[in-house]
């Protein structure tokens, strides 16, 4: 009888290549704001309600549910938003397993790279260092904290903190919004255009995911980043090269960015890098650690 791995998140990019990665060994169901699907069970993290039916015999939860962060300027009320997406539905996962006496074998989290804070500069942050002090790093030690609680209460029996880059696919996300411009001869650099960008390739993130399910000694917290360090403007000469397309135009300044959008603009003008070793170590594996060959793969 296949184990039932629980994946939160049900209309993200990542949730649903996962899925179809896993399916085969593990008998996967969603929770979902709205049942489309046989495999889906319906949840309201605003209302506390959730179809409790979806954690019978229940062995993993893969907890990718919350709002994106780059979505919608960070008013006051967005930056609650960012935060209780991810907080309050851990808690509701919590308290429903809980009330109903389970243990998992692991509860796996969804995480940031942004957990050491936005800023470029020359240090390579492994997993062990102290966390930043920006919006982005709050979002992700509290999203981090709702998750250990798993553990700390004896829910499961190992809590993965997967502290995921850009992921770059052709469906979503930043790539898919990157190329149009550059397709049609406007894209350009944003800001200095060396801030870093750590990266990951969407077959990669989904492994990592596959790989913590599967391997009991995965505990903690994880870099979930290619190991091939690149800038905003390496990566957007890059597709360009591999689209066959010039750069005319001059970096996009960074006030423009910051009047359209706030203060996310940081999160796009600046960035660090991370180290990519402890998963590795661990006997994780990418398939596309190189650029050019990550981009040949998704735009070809």
């Amino acid at each position: 009888m296949k184990e039932v791995v629980l994946i939160t998140g049900a209309s993200g990019m990542i949730a649903r290549e996962l899925a179809k990665k896993i399916e085969h060994e593990y008998s996967i169901r969603f929770l979902t704001r709205k049942k489309k699907q046989d495999n889906e069970y319906e949840w309201n993290i605003e209302k506390g309600s959730i179809d409790e039916t979806v954690f019978e015999n229940v062995s993993h939860i893969i907890h990718l549910a919350g709002a994106n962060i780059s979505e919608k300027r960070w008013t006051a009320e967005r930056k609650k938003e960012l935060i209780s997406s991810r907080t309050d539905s851990a808690q509701l996962l919590l308290d429903t397993l809980k009330k109903r006496n389970i243990r998992l074998k692991s509860f796996i989290s969804a995480s940031g790279i942004n957990f050491y804070g936005t800023k470029t500069e020359e240090k390579i942050y492994e997993e062990n260092d102290p966390p930043g002090n920006d919006f982005l790093s709050e979002v992700v030690i509290l999203w981090e904290k709702a998750a250990d609680r798993f553990k700390e209460q004896h829910l499961a029996e190992r809590v993965v903190k997967i502290r995921t880059a850009v992921v770059l696919s052709e469906k979503d996300g930043a790539l898919r919004k990157m190329v149009p411009p550059i397709k049609y001869y406007i894209g350009s650099p944003l800001g200095s255009g060396k801030q870093y960008m750590p990266w990951i390739h969407i077959e990669d993130i989904c492994s990592i995911y596959e790989f913590a399910l599967k391997n009991s000694s995965v505990d903690g917290a994880y870099n979930a980043v290619s190991p091939q360090h690149i800038t905003n403007g390496d990566l957007t000469k890059e597709i360009a090269r591999v689209l066959k397309r010039p750069l005319f135009f001059p970096n996009v300044p960074g006030f423009i960015l910051k009047l359209m959008f706030g203060e996310l603009a940081t999160a796009i003008l600046e960035g660090s890098r991370a180290s990519s070793f402890k998963i590795q170590k661990a006997g994780f594996r990418f398939a596309f650690p190189d650029l050019n060959n990550a981009l040949r793969d998704l735009l070809k």
